[in-house]
């Protein structure tokens, strides 16, 4: 009896620790961020190489509106309830080609260039500025081409990241029109595909942030692209 009620419990203790990222801009869950698998189950996606590490969807399905974001302004991108584990925040974006529409893209090839990645603080213990967070914001640079692009939040959890295949990804994507951008296309050097950019055995992906604690992080993925 016990037993089966340490199990129930334990269950509900690590869904409750998951999350999804649902919100962009001013919208409500799931308006301008395609719905993610994990909307119910608040799951994660464990296999890099699987089609899940780019948007967090089995099938490309759009999402119920697209955000209008100036370029040189920040979004806001929530979580519900909150980050819960340790690991490192991190922003893409991806243009949509001219000749597709937002709506129906699924973001593939290498086109993805990322804006933002979060290093943690260093000391007895690694710990990270997500940690605890709902809300975040992430600056659009304001020399990207306007046009429509797919905005992809991703949180690294770290916890269980020791062997290959135990760092955990919560993954949306949001859909943004951009305005009052420049004519800047990033370099095919700061690009990336998903899945292709991550290796299980990156050092980013597969380490042990909790002994010997590392005196240094290298985030997996390209350089951040800024203008």
């Amino acid at each position: 009896m016990l037993a089966t009620v340490a199990l129930v419990l334990g269950a509900a203790l690590s869904a409750s620790a998951h999350y999804t990222f649902p919100k962009a801009g001013t919208g409500g869950d799931w308006q301008y961020v395609r719905k993610a698998d994990n909307w119910q189950s608040n799951g994660f996606v464990g296999n890099v190489a699987s089609e899940q590490i780019r948007c967090f969807q089995s099938s490309s399905a759009a999402a119920l509106a697209t955000f209008n974001a100036t370029a040189g302004s920040t979004v806001t991108y929530g979580a519900a309830p909150n980050v819960y584990h340790p690991g490192p925040m991190q922003f893409y974006l991806a243009r949509v080609p001219d000749g597709e529409t937002v709506n129906t893209w699924k973001g593939d090839g290498a086109v993805w260039f990322k804006i933002y990645q979060e290093q943690p603080n260093f000391g007895g213990q690694l710990t990270w500025p997500s940690t605890g967070k709902s809300s975040f914001t992430v600056s659009i640079p304001k020399c990207i081409t306007s046009g429509f692009y797919l905005l992809r939040a991703e949180h690294i959890a770290l916890h269980s990241a020791s062997t290959a295949g135990g760092a955990q990804f919560y993954i949306s994507c949001a859909q943004l029109g951009v305005t009052g951008g420049g004519n800047t296309d990033p370099p095919a050097s700061y690009k990336v595909a998903f899945p292709g950019a991550y290796k299980a055995a990156d050092p980013g992906i597969q380490i042990n942030i909790n002994y010997p604690v590392p005196t240094s992080y290298k985030n997996p993925g390209p350089a951040v692209f800024s203008c």
